[in-house]
């Protein structure tokens, strides 16, 4: 958990009060109306399809782009990516985010993660319950036995407020009230996403609390580098610089030590396909239904970031690197896509058509003490990046 000094502005922001923010929301998606509208491409939605009232708080439609060709659309109803916008090895635009037309369509989502802004916990909780000091706590219970991804109603089903700083950065501020689902302390959690200049999307988060408690925040953004509807992501690619990962149980929990990943099908630590071994008899395979484990991060660096992954569309010669801050890396191939839901181009969320890789600290750390620790104390600050950096096959 990386803690620095807080600085008093940030804080301000952080804390100002709904009315206020919803205000400089309004503002910012009347400054990107002209955006969204005058896009020529057809992977941004129409922003009027994300003009809606949720729990009092008007959501809203923001388009950012860079110098290079990319853009990118976001919902601050659970602060979701909900296209991205990068040039394949032919020039031609290609949308590598799956994600939906209307605001309604993510509501009414059999699967609630895509492209959201995850926490207050990324990942699970083993029994929705952790200790901190002498107090035990009791979190909303959502996958089974355990907690996921911040419970019944996580960071995914809430409206943040939202700022847009200019045409390639937006800022999402959410307050996470004591208890909420569980967790102690009000947290004062603020995520800001931008274009760097080199076709990276950096997601920057930070969060106070005036209690302790647990932080893990991530996002889940699903990917298919060939773009939507391109069908499977079993042909993609994929390295992880990683020599070992958690072990799970039929819950998706960590058994607790961590394996070595050499020898089986989770050595990615050379370029591999993603379906070569999805299907083979092998316990924690069967465990994950596939892919679903947490990659502990060997530390390769770039730029003083942990080098995570670098997947390449086998179609489009899209090629993402992944580099962060966090410790590890969690690969979903996608397992429960069953067809249930209409992506914005109007193909079917259909069996392993997309993935996640979410930047994090390891699932059920509060219960583990080997794991790197996620407790966060007043006067502290959760700070971590990650950068999913975009180019092409030479």
């Amino acid at each position: 958990m990386k803690k620095t000094v807080f600085i008093f502005s940030m804080f301000a922001l952080a804390s100002c009060n709904s009315s206020t923010s919803t205000k400089e929301a309004g503002r910012a998606s009347a400054n990107t109306a002209g955006l969204a509208d005058s896009a020529s491409h057809q992977f941004i939605p129409d922003r009027r399809n994300f003009e809606t009232t949720i729990d009092g708080k008007k959501t809203g439609l923001y388009v950012l782009k860079n110098h290079n060709g990319m853009q990118a659309a976001f919902t601050n109803y659970g602060g979701r990516l909900v296209s991205l916008i990068v040039p394949d090895q032919n020039g031609k635009k290609t949308n590598v985010v799956v994600g939906f037309k209307s605001v309604s369509d993510y509501q009414n989502s059999t699967e609630p993660y895509f492209g959201a802004t995850i926490g207050r916990f990324g990942n699970r909780i083993a029994k929705g319950k952790f200790t901190l000091g002498d107090k035990e706590y009791h979190l909303s219970v959502n996958n089974g036995a355990n907690t996921l991804h911040g419970g019944k109603k996580g960071f995914q089903d809430v409206v943040w407020d939202a700022v847009q700083l200019n045409d390639s950065t937006i800022r999402f501020i959410y307050l996470s009230k004591d208890m909420e689902e569980g967790f102690p302390g009000n947290l004062n959690a603020i995520v800001t996403y931008s274009f760097t200049a080199d076709n990276g999307l950096k997601c920057e988060y930070e969060a106070t609390t005036d209690k302790p408690t647990v932080v893990n925040l991530t996002n889940h953004a699903f990917f298919n580098l060939n773009g939507e509807g391109s069908g499977t992501i079993l042909n993609h690619t994929l390295q992880i610089y990683a020599d070992k990962y958690t072990p799970i149980d039929t819950g998706w929990i960590p058994l607790g030590p961590i394996a070595d990943v050499k020898g089986t099908p989770f050595d990615f630590t050379t370029p591999t396909t993603v379906g070569s071994r999805i299907n083979d008899n092998n316990e924690q395979i069967k465990n994950g239904k596939g892919y679903d484990h947490n990659f502990v991060l060997n530390g390769t660096k770039v730029n003083d970031l942990n080098h995570a992954a670098t997947i390449i569309g086998d179609k489009s010669g899209i090629v993402m690197n992944i580099y962060t801050e966090e410790p590890g890396l969690q690969f979903y191939s996608g397992n429960f896509m069953f067809g249930r839901n209409t992506f914005s181009d109007g193909s079917k969320d259909e069996f392993r058509t997309a993935f996640a890789m979410e930047t994090q600290h390891f699932p059920d750390s509060p219960n583990e003490p080997s794991y790197p620790p996620t407790g966060l104390n007043p006067g502290e600050v959760y700070k971590t990046y990650s950068v999913y950096d975009f180019s092409t096959v030479k």
